[in-house]
């Protein structure tokens, strides 16, 4: 999968890249992440890619030619390296988006290009989202300085469901969120640290008593922390029972 990041400070990306699965993944050649600087696409001896509002208001605007113009030519890598490629979907990191969730991630695991797009500053000239952006999406309510953090939350929630990045593809599957409930309490050795002991039935091997009892669990943690989603859950009759 091939990740391209329109930015105005690619070390932010590449850095954030440099660690951990992300790392493994990209060296194994599962990844691909490239930021692209839309300075680059300037054109001006300054590299100057902001301006003045029109109709007045604090702050600057990102201009809309060196956004498109950079856009254009990763559009023209990707059709030079796949002739048969589709039209890539270009996702705009902003507040005003949908709220990105793990049902997203997953449908966006399945392209085979993304390209992100990071704004600054007050925002990007309409023009240029009216001609390239696909989706809009937020990672929360909040404000945020620019769009590479979200677009590197974006960036790791989608690659884990990319087959081979994960050591343990089963990871994927069960966790927070799987059916909208969050995941159940985990615990490793020592059996009893201060006083707080591991729950027996996680002793004893009995694996049916096991996977009920962490469905419970994850039932009744969804219930006390998210109550939003126990609204979407998906529950049998035994769940709803309980």
């Amino acid at each position: 999968m091939n990740f391209y990041v329109m930015t105005l400070f690619p070390e932010f990306i590449c850095q954030g890249v440099e660690v951990s699965i992300l790392k493994r993944a990209r060296e194994k050649g599962i990844l691909s992440v490239q930021a692209v600087n839309i300075r680059d696409y300037s054109g001006n001896k300054h590299n100057r890619v902001d301006d003045y509002p029109y109709g007045g208001g604090a702050g600057m605007v990102m201009a809309a030619e060196p956004v498109v113009r950079c856009y254009e030519s990763i559009l023209k890598k990707i059709k030079a390296k796949e002739q048969s490629a589709s039209q890539p979907r270009v996702i705009y990191l902003t507040p005003q988006g949908t709220t990105f969730t793990q049902s997203k991630a997953k449908e966006l695991s399945k392209e085979e290009n993304l390209i992100l797009l990071c704004g600054h500053y007050e925002g990007i000239d309409e023009r240029a989202l009216e001609l390239i952006a696909t989706d809009y999406i937020s990672i929360g309510d909040y404000v945020l300085t620019g769009g590479e953090l979200p677009a590197l939350v974006l960036i790791d929630a989608v690659a884990r469901l990319v087959p081979g990045v994960l050591n343990n593809e089963a990871s994927a599957e069960f966790e927070s969120f799987q059916n909208n409930l969050l995941e159940y309490p985990q615990y490793t050795r020592p059996e009893e640290f201060e006083g707080k002991k591991v729950p027996e039935v996680l002793l004893s091997g009995h694996h049916a008593k096991i996977e009920e009892w962490r469905r419970k669990q994850s039932i009744l943690r969804t219930k006390e922390r998210r109550p939003d989603l126990i609204k979407k859950a998906v529950l049998d009759k035994k769940d709803l029972a309980f």
